[in-house]
């Protein structure tokens, strides 16, 4: 478990499993960026600054919470419907189209990769123009929403360059917390993602077997479900293969336990990676879990 984590799972642990109510866990969506390369898929991370509150010094996915503005129902919108994603989301059409747009305009707030284009066949291809940064910094500082941006651009949402794979919310012993949706997405051609983050130190593409073997090196720190986002990406054998949509995705909620004189984080997760559904929810045995 990682450092930064141990205090208040052993706070938790010592006191039985509860410290009073658990922190509201805050709605958000990240976005598991994708390129080909000579050694197969890339994945865009960036290392978080060490004085952000949450995950600080750690390897993460280009996110953040659901804004109040996320959920103008006026964003050019093209792609599965809200209707549609509130189905594949398992949630009410309203959450489900905040997350969708806290998706996109988060990617685009955090590395400057927009999911968007004049119609529903293309995208942008050049964002090079100083004027896109204007555009993010505007964003950032709650001058406009996604929304007038795209509208001011003629430029509609592209929903279908997005698919769903995890579903993570931050162990109740934490006093910052979030439910996460992991989405996956392929880099536009002729976009880049660059490093003008505030919240990252670094960032830097490389293959998932790359990042897995620079945690194992002490490189590199990840959470939970970012490793285990990284260990499905490593099982690929393709691109295409790394952008399917998961067939089901199930809720998934990891707690502190201590193994063989170590505090570890035990999620109920399959041998894949992915959640498992409760009790009585399948035809099917879902007990199992996996250490993290």
């Amino acid at each position: 478990m990682p450092e930064r984590l141990r205090g208040h799972a052993r706070d938790w642990l010592d006191a039985g499993g509860t410290v009073g109510e658990p922190a509201p866990a805050k709605l958000s969506a990240t976005v598991m960026l994708l390129r080909p390369a000579a050694d197969g898929p890339e994945v865009f991370v960036l290392r978080r600054a060490s004085t952000m509150a949450f995950a600080a010094d750690m390897l993460a996915f280009p996110g953040g919470g659901v804004d109040v503005r996320d959920a103008d129902p006026g964003v050019p919108w093209t792609g599965p419907s809200p209707e549609e994603w509130a189905a594949r989301l398992s949630t009410p059409v309203d959450e489900a189209r905040e997350l969708v747009i806290a998706a996109a305009r988060e990617v685009f707030e955090e590395c400057g990769v927009l999911l968007a284009g004049p119609d529903a066949d293309s995208v942008v291809a050049d964002l090079t123009d100083p004027a896109w940064d204007d555009e993010r910094d505007a964003l950032l500082a709650r001058e406009q929403s996604f929304a007038e941006l795209l509208i001011r651009r003629s430029l509609v949402l592209r929903t279908d360059l997005l698919e769903l794979r995890a579903h993570w919310t931050t162990p109740e012993c934490e006093p910052k917390r979030y439910n996460t949706r992991f989405f996956v997405a392929r880099l536009p051609e002729g976009q880049l993602a660059d490093d003008r983050s505030s919240e990252a130190a670094e960032v830097l593409w490389a293959t998932p077997e790359r990042l897995l073997a620079a945690q194992e090196a002490g490189e590199h720190r990840m959470l939970p479900p970012t490793r285990v986002m990284i260990e499905q990406l490593a099982r690929a054998r393709s691109l295409d293969e790394a952008l399917t949509p998961a067939p089901q995705v199930w809720p998934v909620m990891p707690w502190p336990v201590e193994h063989d004189d170590a505090l570890w984080m035990r999620a109920p997760i399959d041998d894949r990676g992915d959640g498992l559904p409760p009790a009585g929810a399948l035809d099917v045995p879902t007990t199992g879990s996996e250490l993290l």
